[in-house]
């Protein structure tokens, strides 16, 4: 039996896709749909996609980065991250390159995780988010305007903190709670505390 197509069938056609604005890391473009028979003008952003990785010590902590959020106006708590340099580029690549930029540590090798659409009503950003094990000292590589602390965290902290609202990025959230389930014990018995 021959596979149907994934929007087959779909109430939605799109008519018309307009850039209306292209910044360092995004474009903004105004769609012309067809919806249930109604002609409606929606946005959509475009993200060429990114990597992040949960680092974990040998003594089982995890490393976060501290950061200014601009959107948010404030510093957050995240697990180290960022934008693919080519739309073309690995994100494995980009998380081993962020690892150290970010922590100033480095990994032989990545485990895969999860992926995550941060934001499906209107943009398409992609993140593969891996884990880092057996950590190797080495040193930040931060860019002119970035300032970012190192710490290291127990998972049960962090999950406490994404429980009460202090911890509310979404790829972050993702991975602390995809990793505690994964690897928080040998049976995987659940063991908040």
């Amino acid at each position: 039996m021959a596979q149907k197509p994934e929007n087959e069938g779909m109430p939605v056609i799109r008519l018309d896709r307009q850039l209306k604005y292209q910044g360092n890391i995004l474009k903004i473009y105004e769609d012309t749909v067809l919806a249930n028979g109604h002609e409606a003008h929606w946005d959509y952003i475009h993200h060429d996609g990114a990597a992040a990785v949960l680092p974990v010590t040998d003594e089982g902590k995890i490393l976060m980065v501290r950061q200014y959020r601009n959107a948010l106006d404030r510093f957050t708590l995240e697990i180290p991250a960022g934008k693919l340099d080519d739309p073309k580029e690995p994100k494995i690549e980009c998380a081993y390159r962020e690892l150290e930029e970010e922590t100033g540590f480095k990994t032989e090798k990545l485990e895969y995780l999860i992926s995550v659409n941060t934001t499906v009503a209107f943009c398409d950003e992609a993140i593969d988010i891996f884990v880092a094990h057996n950590l190797v000292p080495s040193h930040q590589h931060l860019d002119e305007d970035e300032v970012i602390e190192v710490e290291a965290w127990e998972l049960k902290d962090l999950e406490a903190l994404i429980f009460t609202g202090k911890i509310t990025d979404g790829k972050t959230i993702a991975a602390i709670m995809a990793y505690g389930r994964k690897y928080r014990s040998v049976d995987k018995k659940d063991e908040f505390v």
